[in-house]
């Protein structure tokens, strides 16, 4: 970075409804084929591998785009942000997801993603000091139980949740952390930033699980394979963000999020077409269920006010 470009950027993205929906869509149709693509590349390449190596590949990219954009280096409060989102969304969701579907496959995933919605808005309210109605409550705790259901009658332990089950369910908590974390910081990093910054917080972390992974099981060869890595590393990782947290910022956490209820039947069609996996009536109509849940949860969190709340301004501190 140069001297001139060492200065934090004060300058912040407002929300303006419907500014960021097509931002967002494009994000969802980003994220909508990463299952599917997680899923093939891990028949030829280890999990983890997968999970760090792609985050190593995007934090490259990010790299050379911070430098050609002279960005600004973020100030120590946007560092501790930045931190949370690497946390969910760098580390916590790709890592998860890839050790889950070794064993499951991607359209059971996309019944477990489907709770991401209310997961982003539960963290968006808390991180924006809302009081959401009791109804939101027990939406959200009705979507989470049929997601419970049945992962516990369908789990591959008869009646409990698998292995693989837990980890989706980390996946999504990370990752519903990582979005509305990243939505509010995106106001003043912008969305391009906000990933690639968190991209490179990552690297001490990334760097060494990936070396480590591909020293313990060297990778195969095997085109589909590494074409689905190239496509979690340059889209999933990387671009996917610059749309997704950019249509957070401008048209807000609670409205953008909604776009999301589409995510998992787009998985499921990219998991039948592209895979050749099984839809179960059973599979379509939990998924239903809980998306009738997240658009309950979703329009009674449209409706609250924030309660003392005063939204978080850029800090003005200069880095050297």
């Amino acid at each position: 970075m140069t001297e001139q470009s060492s200065a934090t950027d004060t300058t912040t993205v407002t929300a303006r409804p419907g500014a960021g929906i097509g931002l967002g869509a494009l994000g969802v149709l980003a994220f909508s084929m990463s299952l599917p693509a997680t899923r093939v590349a891990v028949h030829t390449l280890d999990p983890w591998f997968v999970a760090f190596g792609r985050a190593v590949g995007a934090a490259l990219l990010a790299a050379a785009y911070l430098r050609l954009t002279r960005a600004p280096r973020p100030t120590p409060g946007q560092w501790r942000r930045l931190a949370v989102v690497a946390l969910g969304v760098v580390v916590g969701f790709p890592l998860f997801t890839s050790l889950a579907l070794t064993t499951q496959t991607s359209a059971h995933g996309a019944v477990v993603v489907t709770v991401l919605p209310a997961m982003t808005a539960v963290f968006a309210v808390l991180r924006a000091g809302e009081r959401p109605p009791p109804l939101f409550w027990l939406a959200s705790a009705a979507g989470l139980a049929l997601v419970l259901a049945f992962l516990a009658t369908g789990g591959s332990m008869r009646g409990t949740l698998s292995l693989a089950d837990l980890f989706l369910l980390a996946a999504v908590v990370l990752c519903g952390l990582g979005y509305a974390e990243g939505g509010v910081l995106a106001r003043q990093l912008g969305g391009a930033r906000t990933i690639c910054w968190a991209l490179l917080l990552s690297l001490p972390v990334t760097i060494p699980v990936t070396a480590v992974a591909a020293a313990a099981h060297p990778p195969r060869d095997g085109a589909a394979g590494w074409t689905a890595f190239g496509y979690l590393t340059l889209v999933s990782m990387f671009l996917g963000f610059f749309a997704w947290y950019a249509g957070l910022a401008r048209g807000g956490i609670a409205k953008v999020g909604q776009i999301q209820l589409v995510q998992p039947v787009l998985t499921l069609l990219w998991s039948a077409l592209l895979l050749g996996e099984a839809i179960t009536p059973a599979t379509v109509a939990v998924a239903g269920a809980v998306l009738a849940c997240v658009v309950l949860i979703q329009r009674t969190r449209g409706a609250v006010r924030p309660r003392d709340y005063t939204p978080p301004h850029p800090e003005q501190a200069v880095q050297r």
